[in-house]
């Protein structure tokens, strides 16, 4: 079934963190939420409307600390405005022939994402129904030749819909990991937990992304505080580390894990590491080899997952693994799976997928971004959204309970508020299997602002 983009228009909204979240070269308190509105037509005639929502993260895009969060807001709406464009001068193709139709002119996760949501709720079933239906047209193009010869037929194969996901939970680099650290005057008395400790009792979370700020005196001494509180756990634990790009080469880091393994007291916490994500900067992670660390412990690249083509470039390097975020494209991830799938077939062996986040609120954007990693099969993800944000934030009040009545296993009404529900670690996912990208609902657009534009009107529309 072949799709035309109609019409599009870009709202958003501002949200405030509850408490700083560091990670790299920045420290965030606040941010800016864009949602997508798109009028899509199938070949039958048929319109329907389709929906996506994502972060404006700033100093995530570019992390020149030279650029104000404003110009780095901006720099993300004119990607969006770059696709909307591309999206609206083709004629009518399949979901994924969209994509590979204009890729090369400019990248576009939050504009497939809508169009793949209309899509799937105009035909009436789920993106997982869609995907593993082969309704999408996904299969070799140009863009990825190393995949000519796969079975896209076969891509999902070897598990099937998940109905939960454990909880992968971030401890940045300005959270507190002891509740004694956090000052009367820093205590935000909301009903949810702030210190580590408290996450763990709160939640129940097993799983945790641990960000590493570069230096390997203050990296080491932070990790032996996180497992004094870690090691208290009587079930085994899993971590991964996040270097947010802070080390210059794969050497500093490897000695980094090499001190990890000599000390008694990250005994436990160092067994318990399953990846690295992206320790060296982008500008110099894929032209260097990562093998002196990754000789002794998998690597993932995100920041450098920038081209198609980045995950075959790290894999020469080292890396065997990659990041899937919706935010970074939907159809990125999808091939990236076909990558890990396709080189492991031919025996090479230990290629492999992590699910990352970049601030999914609840709504559009978390499930959106669920419904992907449960259909590529994973199982568990990072998250910290529901930590930093306290439920949907300040967005109208019948938004959330909409989404609390559509999907009541993934949220629960706690406090008097609509939040996130994790229970025993894990959130419960089966709700997700709806008509559409992940989500039943529609997020509150006119509640929304109209996005800052500089060359495009605030509704575009072709004919049909």
């Amino acid at each position: 079934m072949r799709v035309r983009l109609l019409e599009i228009e870009c709202r958003e909204r501002p949200y405030r963190l509850r408490m700083p979240f560091r990670f790299g070269v920045t420290t965030a308190t606040h941010g800016r939420q864009a949602i997508v509105r798109a009028q899509i037509l199938l070949e039958n005639g048929k319109e329907a409307t389709g929906w996506s929502a994502e972060a404006l993260g700033a100093k995530w895009f570019d992390k020149n600390t030279a650029l104000t969060d404003a110009q780095n807001y901006h720099q993300l709406r004119r990607s969006i405005e770059i696709a909307a464009d591309a999206y609206l001068s083709q004629p009518l193709n399949t979901p994924f022939g969209l994509f590979a139709a204009t890729y090369l002119d400019q990248v576009a996760a939050c504009v497939d994402r809508a169009i793949l949501d209309g899509f799937c709720r105009a035909l009436g079933v789920s993106f997982d129904r869609a995907l593993r239906g082969q309704m999408v047209g996904l299969g070799a193009t140009d863009l990825t030749p190393e995949l000519a010869s796969f079975d896209f037929a076969r891509l999902f194969d070897g598990h099937a819909p998940a109905s939960q996901i454990a909880v992968r939970h971030t401890v940045g680099l300005a959270d507190p990991i002891l509740s004694s650290e956090i000052a009367p005057g820093d205590r935000v008395n909301d009903g949810l937990p702030q210190s580590l400790e408290e996450v763990i009792g709160f939640y129940g979370n097993r799983y945790f992304k641990l960000k590493i700020c570069g230096d390997p005196v203050a990296d080491i001494e932070r990790l032996e505080r996180i497992a004094s509180v870690l090691d208290r756990a009587e079930k085994p634990y899993v971590t991964t580390l996040d270097g947010n790009e802070q080390y210059s080469q794969a050497e500093a880091i490897a000695e980094l894990f090499s001190k990890l393994l000599t000390r008694p007291s990250l005994k436990r916490l160092a067994g318990s590491i399953m990846l690295v994500e992206q320790p060296v900067h982008r500008a110099k992670a894929l032209s260097a080899s990562i093998k002196p660390l990754a000789s002794r412990i998998p690597v993932i690249i995100d920041e450098s997952d920038g081209e198609l083509s980045a995950f075959s470039t790290a894999r020469e390097l080292g890396y065997t693994g990659v990041s899937s975020k919706a935010c970074k494209g939907v159809w990125k991830s999808i091939l990236n799976l076909a990558r890990c799938k396709h080189w492991n077939s031919e025996g090479q062996g230990g290629y492999f997928m992590s699910a990352e986040d970049l601030t999914c609120e609840p709504g559009i954007s978390i499930q959106q971004d669920l419904a992907l990693v449960r259909l590529l099969g994973l199982t568990h993800v990072e998250r910290n959204a529901h930590h930093f944000i306290d439920g949907f934030g300040d967005r109208p009040e019948a938004e959330a309970r909409a989404f609390l009545a559509a999907h009541p296993d993934l949220y629960h009404l706690q406090d008097g508020r609509v939040r996130l529900h994790i229970e025993n670690g894990n959130f419960q996912i089966g709700s997700l299997d709806v008509a559409g990208f992940g989500a039943a609902i529609d997020p509150a657009f006119d509640a929304a602002e109209p996005m800052p534009r500089a060359a495009w009107p605030q509704v575009a529309r072709v004919p049909a």
